[in-house]
C-alpha cells in the first residue's frame, strides 16, 4: 500500500515563517504544505507571556481541528520558547517542531569569539535565551540585540511597501562590536522575520559576517520527524501549498506576487 503524503502546517504570528516554510518546501517538495500567519495576532512581542499562550493555543486549537496536520513547525522564537509545552501536551501525539536562537551553532562557526543574537527584545530577556548562551556560549562574548522595528519592517517589506535603509542600518549597528584587534564575525538571526531583509543586512554591514539564519535547520528538523513515520519525501500529486491569515484579509499585491513565487496557489488563499 502506497502510503499518505504528510501534511506540514507551519505557524507563525506573521510572514517570517515563510522563510522556515521554503526549506521545509525543498525537503518535502511533494508534502501538502499549509502555512498560518497569525496577521490578526502580529505582534506577539508586546503581548505579556500568558496572553502569548493563550493567543496560541487559541488559533491552534482552530488549526489541528480543520486541518488535521502530521506536523506542526511553529516557526516563531516567541511562541516556541512560551507555548511549546503547552502544544506538546494538548497534542501529544503530534509532532511539534519549535524555533530558538541559533546560539550553539554561532558559537561554532565564530573564530573571533565575538558573537551577536538579533532578536526580539522579549527573547533577549527571556532566561531561556541566557541559558543557551551558558550551555553553549561560555567562551564567546555573546551581544544580545534586541530590536522593535526589524519584525515590522519585514512586513512591510513583504508586502510591498517602502523600507528606509537607515532604520534598518540603525537596527543592527549594535550587532557590531569591536575587542582589542577582534571584531564580531557571526551573528545568529532569531527571529524567522530577520532573514526576510538579509539582503539589506549584508549591503548596509559595516564589515562582513555570517548571518546565521535557522530556518534550514528547523526544515531538517521536521524532515528527520517525519522520516520517521512516512520515510523520505517520494513523488506524488500534492495539492498547490496553501495560505491561511487569521485575519481574514487578502494578500496586498506584492505579497500575493511573492506568495505565488513560492508555489501558493493564489485561489486558495483563505482565512
Amino acid at each position: 500500500m502506497t502510503p499518505p503524503i504528510p501534511k506540514i502546517l507551519v505557524f507563525d504570528s506573521g510572514l517570517g515563517g515563510l522563510t522556515v516554510f521554503t526549506e521545509a518546501a525543498k525537503l518535502r517538495p511533494h508534502a501538502a504544505l499549509l502555512y498560518c500567519a497569525d496577521d490578526a495576532g502580529f505582534p506577539y512581542g508586546p503581548l505579556s507571556e500568558k496572553a502569548v499562550v493563550a493567543r496560541v493555543m487559541e488559533v491552534m486549537e482552530t488549526l489541528v481541528g480543520e486541518l488535521s496536520p502530521d506536523l506542526v513547525v511553529v516557526a516563531c522564537n516567541t511562541a516556541s520558547t512560551l507555548a511549546l509545552p503547552h502544544l506538546r501536551a494538548r497534542w501529544p501525539q503530534l509532532p511539534f517542531v519549535g524555533t530558538v536562537p541559533a546560539i550553539k551553532p554561532a558559537a561554532e562557526r565564530s573564530r573571533s569569539r565575538l558573537v551577536s543574537v538579533l532578536a526580539t527584545p522579549g527573547t533577549v530577556a527571556r532566561d531561556y535565551t541566557r541559558s543557551l548562551i551558558d550551555s553553549f556560549a561560555g567562551d564567546c562574548a555573546v551581544t544580545l540585540v534586541g530590536s522593535t522595528r526589524l519584525a515590522p519592517l519585514a512586513e512591510d517589506f513583504m508586502r510591498g511597501a517602502a523600507v528606509s535603509e537607515a532604520e534598518i542600518a540603525r537596527e543592527i549597528a549594535p550587532c557590531f562590536v569591536t575587542r582589542d584587534e577582534a571584531r564580531t564575525d557571526v551573528v545568529a538571526l532569531a527571529c524567522t522575520h530577520y532573514p526576510l531583509l538579509l539582503d539589506f543586512f549584508r549591503r548596509l554591514s559595516p564589515w562582513p559576517v555570517e548571518w546565521i539564519d535557522p530556518a534550514p535547520a528547523i526544515a531538517r528538523q521536521a524532515d528527520r520527524l517525519l522520516a520517521e513515520r512516512f520515510g523520505p519525501d517520494r513523488e506524488a500529486a500534492a495539492p498547490a501549498p496553501r495560505a491561511i491569515f487569521t485575519s481574514g484579509a487578502r494578500p496586498e499585491p506584492a505579497l500575493a506576487a511573492a506568495l505565488a513565487r513560492m508555489g501558493f496557489s493564489l485561489d486558495d488563499l483563505s482565512e
